[in-house]
């Protein structure tokens, strides 16, 4: 939609990156999908065969709710998603109404227009904690090996009360930002204990008040294991730092 919040190329950037993602990852069959917009007391995997679009914002023109992305959901890979959590002692329970939601295929609709890659939606854990999120993903981690691309949707900075007032975001965000990419760089035993105490950085809470929007990062790290951890983007967005990482070897 046109953008009135600010320069008009405010997103321009960010859509550029994301349509990278198809050539970044070419062997991707399927991709898991754990947004910040969805958070259960129990870990829940998303398992229609055709989810629906959950449109789970308001205040936005007409058209933006008649958005389409119909990609396949899989239940095979919802299925594969269970067992790993249960060898692992991990309680999850399914949900087979559950749409897509906007941490989902408003990302997912520009990397992937044509949505022709089956598509699972993870929640978070309700209790917020950051261990428990780098655990979940260190219990995924086979899926990466089966041709699974673990998506965290989230953002590196999400306060927006301070990014509804043109420029009071730049200093927390460039703090935190610069203590997010030292960290997600970090050698991977570090890496894992910095981001579970991620609350006492520098900027913590003023980047984060709330933690649901960086949550996403923990699973996709602790689906990494051992392996390295890179900034792959960053930008100002209503003039916050924003980056994205990517972690593990590419195929």
């Amino acid at each position: 939609m046109e953008w009135t919040l600010g320069p008009r190329d405010t997103w321009d950037r960010m859509a550029a990156f994301l349509r990278t993602i198809p050539q970044r990852y070419p062997t991707a069959r399927a991709l898991l999908v754990v947004s910040a917009h969805w958070e259960e007391p129990v870990v829940t995997v998303q398992t229609g065969e055709r989810p629906p679009l959950l449109f789970d914002y308001y205040g936005f023109p007409a058209h933006a709710y008649e958005l389409t992305w119909a990609a396949p959901g899989e239940p095979a890979l919802a299925a594969r998603v269970r067992e790993l959590l249960g060898r692992a002692g991990i309680a999850s329970q399914e949900d087979a109404q559950r749409g897509f939601d906007h941490g989902v295929f408003v990302p997912l609709k520009v990397a992937f227009p044509e949505p022709t890659l089956p598509t699972v939606q993870l929640s978070l854990h309700a209790s917020l904690d950051a261990r428990k999120h780098l655990e979940l993903g260190r219990t995924l981690a086979p899926l990466r090996d089966e041709g699974v691309l673990i998506v965290g949707s989230g953002m590196s900075f999400h306060n927006m009360r301070t990014l509804m007032r043109p420029g009071s975001a730049r200093e927390a965000s460039q703090v935190f930002d610069a203590w997010l990419r030292e960290t997600c760089e970090a050698e991977p035993a570090l890496r894992e204990d910095r981001l579970a105490a991620w609350s006492q950085a520098p900027a913590a809470r003023a980047a984060h008040p709330r933690e649901e929007h960086l949550l996403p990062l923990m699973v996709t790290a602790g689906a990494a294991q051992d392996e390295a951890g890179r900034c792959i983007f960053r930008d100002e967005v209503l003039g916050a730092s924003v980056s994205a990482f990517e972690f593990g070897a590419v195929a």
